[in-house]
């Protein structure tokens, strides 16, 4: 399953040498106080060049004020060989490990330590575009008892059109590397079974992971998420969630009129 970062959108083949606009306006978008997806220097944002590197947020930046500086150029191999080491690196060999695999000059920002989590991320099928965050009401479910049974199904039909129909769920792990050899063990299970990459990962007591094929897929994913998030709180004040029968959620996600639908949502902004 892991393999590198594929060819993307229309933005990054304009100048792979230059921060992507697109990269930074979905940025922007996904740090808007105004959305409460991440505040402070919380989240990171990537996105695939399709050369086998992709452009990734610098570490302890702010997505709400993101400018160009505020990005790197990493290469995927160099991030993925990380997984592949038997013993746990100590923090001063992982910050050096993630120093080697910028593109050009070896100084300034360092890429985000999720770096090595989003390349796994973006080698996944049809993956080009990917957003961590930490929206609060996602965090409300990642960090309850109800963690697994509360994200197993679906609420209503939007949720499956623009989220899909499963999502994948990990349980907590440090972040970093760590986390991103869970991932990519779990992904490339979710992709054997069900034939594609999720559109969605949460992290239980951490955060929210958006897959999408553009900024514009991945802004449109965190939004439903988050809105069934705020949906599936509210429920339990009501008795609790009554999930959508799961022949219903297949049969959503397999009608022609949802498919063009769908397609519509991800070209408008």
């Amino acid at each position: 399953m892991i393999k590198s970062a594929r060819p993307t959108m229309r933005s990054t083949a304009k100048s792979a040498s230059a921060t992507p606009p697109d990269l930074i306006e979905y940025s922007r978008a996904i740090g808007d106080p105004a959305r409460d997806y991440v505040i402070l220097g919380e989240g990171n944002t990537s996105l695939s060049v399709g050369d086998g590197t992709f452009w990734v947020k610098a570490s302890g930046r702010k997505l709400a004020t993101a400018s160009a500086d505020d990005f790197v150029r990493v290469r995927s191999d160099s991030l993925l060989a990380m997984l592949s080491s038997a013993c746990v690196p100590s923090a001063a060999d992982t910050l050096a490990a993630l120093r080697a695999a910028k593109v050009g000059r070896q100084d300034g920002p360092l890429p985000s330590v999720e770096a090595v989590l989003h390349a796994v991320c973006l080698a996944a099928p049809a993956i080009c575009c990917v957003a961590h965050s930490h929206p609060t009401a996602i965090n409300a479910v990642t960090c309850s008892v109800t963690f697994a049974g509360a994200l197993r199904g679906r609420l209503f039909p939007d949720q499956t059109v623009v989220c899909g129909t499963d999502s994948l769920l990990i349980k907590y792990v440090d972040p970093g590397l760590a986390l991103a050899k869970v991932v990519a063990g779990k992904l490339g299970s979710f992709v054997r079974t069900h034939g594609r990459a999720p559109r969605t990962i949460y992290l239980q007591n951490h955060g929210f992971i958006a897959l999408g094929e553009s900024p514009q897929d991945v802004l449109n994913i965190t939004a439903m998420a988050d809105k069934a998030a705020r949906i599936l709180i509210g429920t339990y004040a009501l008795g609790g969630p009554r999930l959508m029968p799961a022949t219903e959620v297949r049969r959503i996600d397999q009608r022609l009129d949802e498919a063009y639908r769908r397609k519509e949502i991800k070209r408008q902004r």
